[in-house]
């Protein structure tokens, strides 16, 4: 897949494009079932299926303070819109002169100048340019005259519920991870690098990897069994969330304890992955007793995934 880093300072040509556009955060398949219409068009009309996303996404630079909580990095996001069959991947750095931009002027110069749309594919509650004035009916309008082809693809239901990034953050954030699968179409991960922690899982004899997530949308607090993608390859683990209340810590904190793995691992990128909660977050009376539930924890994922 080629990615354009900066649409804006594209020079080359780039045609016959059947593109849509949008934050495309989770890659969810709501998101799928639009790149299921790019992908059909493309292949009816000899054309290149590509995405027009945002960076950073248009909430976090105009109330970063009351931002949402990002699902996918960029170079997450990148990953699935390839793997899903995407060619070109636009990236549209969002900005003040971005965000003030005519509607119509955003079509001219980016949608077909930059990106070179022969077909646009856009979802229900697609907006763009100043005041998000831009809408699908604009995009209409202005098809016959400027020779592109526009399609609006419909809202996706699971269970009669819209499938959304919003959706699938509230679900997060109730710990409800077979919701979130359902909407996301796979399991919900996090990325991030490995950070020297303060030392505690090792002194209680799991040792941790404590990871700092490039994006914040975390489950919620509690205990999770999971897989770390890390060094190649996939292992088992048992994930905490919180601020470990039994000793106490200032900063909510992320940290897999790997099973049968014992590699240093500070300062390198690891990927967990989030596949049933345990049990919320809990203040034991004693170190001892936190130990005893690590123990029962990890017993748990053991046998979890000895069954599968």
């Amino acid at each position: 897949m080629k990615i354009v880093s900066d649409t804006l300072s594209l020079n080359e040509s780039i045609t016959n494009t059947v593109l849509t556009a949008g934050s495309f955060d989770g890659v969810h398949l709501g998101h799928r079932r639009i790149l299921g219409e790019v992908f059909a068009r493309a292949a009816a009309e000899g054309g290149v299926p590509a995405v027009l996303t945002l960076d950073p996404h248009p909430r976090q630079f105009f109330a970063p303070e009351h931002a949402p909580p990002i699902l996918t990095t960029m170079e997450k996001k990148a990953s699935l819109l390839e793997a899903a069959g995407v060619e070109v991947l636009f990236i549209l750095p969002f900005n003040a002169t971005v965000a003030a931009t005519d509607p119509v002027k955003f079509v001219d110069d980016i949608l077909l100048g930059k990106c070179g749309a022969q077909s646009l594919v856009v979802g229900h509650d697609f907006r763009f340019g100043k005041d998000a004035a831009g809408d699908y009916e604009l995009l209409d309008k202005l098809a016959p005259d400027r020779g592109f082809r526009v399609t609006q693809a419909p809202a996706l239901l699971i269970d009669g519920e819209r499938v959304s990034s919003t959706s699938i953050r509230e679900e997060l954030l109730r710990g409800d991870l077979d919701a979130v699968a359902k909407f996301l179409g796979r399991r919900y991960s996090i990325v991030g690098e490995v950070e020297r922690g303060r030392g505690i899982g090792t002194e209680l004899g799991f040792p941790t990897a404590n990871i700092k997530p490039h994006h914040n949308a975390t489950p919620a607090q509690g205990v999770y069994m999971g897989e770390a993608i890390v060094c190649g390859s996939r292992k088992s683990a048992a994930i905490n969330i919180g601020f470990a209340p039994t000793i106490p810590h200032d900063e909510m904190t992320i940290e897999a304890f790997i099973l049968d793995f014992n590699k240093d691992i500070r300062g390198e990128r690891i990927e967990i992955e989030f596949l049933k909660r345990i049990r919320g977050e809990v203040k034991f009376a004693s170190k001892e007793a936190l130990i005893e539930q690590i123990g029962q924890d990890v017993a748990q994922v053991k046998d979890y995934f000895s069954q599968r």
